[in-house]
């Protein structure tokens, strides 16, 4: 009977402590990807300048561009248009419910 109870017990630890070591891994997993995250942070500025190169209004497309892309970290490719690779950016609007991003 005491045997029993030694195995039991054996068991409902060892079920404990692989509990806890999958419990750390995914932790250090989320830890990694929120520093890789920082790691790849989009160039603002160099993307919203290529954004805006042909605006009739340069300074006040790329201050928009900018808040745009600080938010979604993504500014789509080109003058103008591809607005599904990115759609965070492609649904942002102002009060005024138009488009808030070049």
């Amino acid at each position: 009977m005491a045997v029993h109870r030694l195995l039991i017990a054996s068991v409902l630890i060892s079920i404990l402590l692989l509990q806890l070591a999958e419990a750390d891994q995914m932790t250090q997993g989320v830890a990694n990807a929120v520093d890789s995250s920082k790691l790849a942070k989009m160039d603002c500025g160099g993307a919203c300048a290529a954004r805006c190169q042909l605006s009739s209004r340069p300074r006040l497309c790329q201050r928009a561009c900018g808040t745009c892309c600080a938010r979604c970290d993504c500014v789509p490719p080109g003058t103008s248009g591809n607005l599904d690779v990115c759609p965070c950016y492609a649904n942002m609007t102002t009060r005024d419910n138009k488009h808030k991003c070049p």
